[in-house]
């Protein structure tokens, strides 16, 4: 039963990982390539579509993390499982301070009524979302040492 744990859990941290990196380097390059406002329309629709769903695959990934390092503790690797763990707290705590307060505003922007500085708001979003894909890849390749 644990070795399922942690497959699940590797594999929802693992894949939650490579939505986040096509965000960073393939979603948001593409976005901010298009003509005129279609660039900032497609951010402000992957604002909510991606802010319904992540806050639960972030928190179901920290769970699955914490439910690993709970019935594996004594077994080979729990450190590295709850080092994941709080690197995934990081990323949580990351997000909540500094990507969703600048994502709730993207969600709701228009051409007619963004504001002026809207392309710095997103450039400030896409650094923070690069140290936060460093954090979430991190507690990924941590989550896989500890499988072996």
């Amino acid at each position: 039963m644990l070795n399922a744990l942690q497959v699940v859990t590797t594999v929802v941290v693992g894949v939650m990982v490579g939505v986040e990196f096509s965000v960073a380097f393939v979603i948001n390059p593409i976005l901010n390539a298009l003509p005129e406002d279609s660039g900032q329309l497609g951010h402000a629709h992957g604002g909510r579509m991606l802010g319904a769903v992540m806050p639960f695959w972030y928190i179901g990934s920290l769970v699955l993390v914490g439910i690993w390092a709970a019935a594996g503790w004594h077994h080979h690797g729990t450190g590295l499982v709850v080092t994941a763990g709080a690197l995934l707290i990081l990323s949580v705590v990351m997000s909540l301070l500094l990507l969703v307060p600048i994502n709730n505003r993207n969600k709701t922007w228009t051409p007619e009524n963004r504001p002026e500085d809207w392309k710095e708001q997103m450039t400030r979003w896409d650094r923070f979302h690069y140290v936060r894909v460093a954090v979430i890849i991190a507690a990924f390749v941590l989550l896989v040492t500890a499988l072996a």
